[in-house]
């Protein structure tokens, strides 16, 4: 059951994934792996090959905990591919209800990780701050036009990932800033394997390299890094917001128009500017639905 269950919590991480504005590390933190991922991470290091020759496979394997790594690879990758074309429906066509479950979903989240913080000071309440301030800054900067291109896809991989596993921060978010989301995105929807292939090696690299500094942090300053990654995650809630209006659009590497710059408005506010219903009892059950999950996946954590 606990394999089945290491699965599923991938699947969740990487419907999470999919999404800009929202983390797989945040949904790793709440169902309580995230310490198991990072240190599992962290082994993967060329030590491993002296440990193959002395021990063996079976024993480097062990080592990395491989089997829990499969397993939520896995489950990213099954909910990517299976749930991309799904969740860019969900955006284009039921945008308010979408966003609503993920602004649930991550109040929750903070509540439970300001209940991870041992030890409440000043130092970790500006951490929080430091980190709010840090989010909302990267959620109104302007995207950039990368073009995809063989270097450019390389290095968005190993930024992404860098995101992907800070709960708070967007992988998906920062590929919007470089970009590279449609591409990846699109990618991911008709298996090219080339463009995927190139994202994923620079996610080994960004994954490799940054896991050793987070688990770092973690176990010598964990309050003070705790209260930071919650602060992230409170400052990223502008950008998940339900309710916009797009100020200005850009066209994208695909020839898209998509938005540039956004604000946000009251439900109230929205029907007026937009003409176009606020879908507010959808909104609150989406959000409902949101809180409810990341309640079960606590209850989950605990058993």
């Amino acid at each position: 059951m606990s394999k089945v269950l290491t699965f599923l919590k991938g699947m969740a991480m990487g419907a999470a994934d999919v999404v800009p504005g929202v983390s797989g590390g945040t949904i790793a933190f709440i169902t309580g792996i995230y310490d198991t991922l990072l240190e599992s991470i962290r082994r993967v290091n060329p030590s491993l090959i002296g440990l193959w020759r002395r021990e063996g496979f079976k024993a480097a394997f062990a080592h990395i905990n491989g089997t829990f790594l499969i397993l939520l690879l896995t489950g990213i990758l099954t909910s990517i591919f299976t749930l991309a074309r799904v969740i860019t429906w969900m955006l284009h066509t039921h945008p308010i209800p979408l966003w609503s479950f993920f602004f649930g979903l991550i109040i929750i989240s903070v509540i439970h990780m300001f209940k991870q913080v041992s030890q409440w000071g000043f130092s970790r309440l500006v951490a929080v701050a430091l980190g709010a301030l840090f989010a909302f800054g990267i959620t109104v900067l302007h995207p950039l036009n990368l073009e995809p291109t063989s270097l450019n896809i390389l290095l968005a991989g190993s930024i992404a990932i860098c995101a992907m596993i800070l709960p708070g921060i967007s992988g998906s978010f920062i590929l919007l800033l470089l970009g590279m989301y449609t591409p990846i995105l699109g990618a991911a929807k008709t298996l090219d394997i080339t463009t995927l292939g190139l994202f994923a090696t620079g996610c080994v690299i960004g994954l490799l390299t940054f896991s050793h500094v987070l688990s770092w942090v973690l176990r010598n300053y964990r309050d003070i890094a705790l209260t930071f990654l919650t602060g992230l995650m409170i400052g990223t809630l502008s950008k998940i917001w339900p309710w916009k209006q797009t100020l200005t659009w850009r066209t994208n590497s695909s020839g898209e128009q998509v938005p540039l710059i956004e604000q946000n408005l009251s439900p109230l506010s929205f029907e007026q500017l937009t003409g176009q219903p606020a879908l507010l009892g959808y909104a609150v059950l989406a959000m409902i639905v949101g809180i409810a999950l990341v309640w079960g996946l606590e209850k989950l954590a605990e058993d």
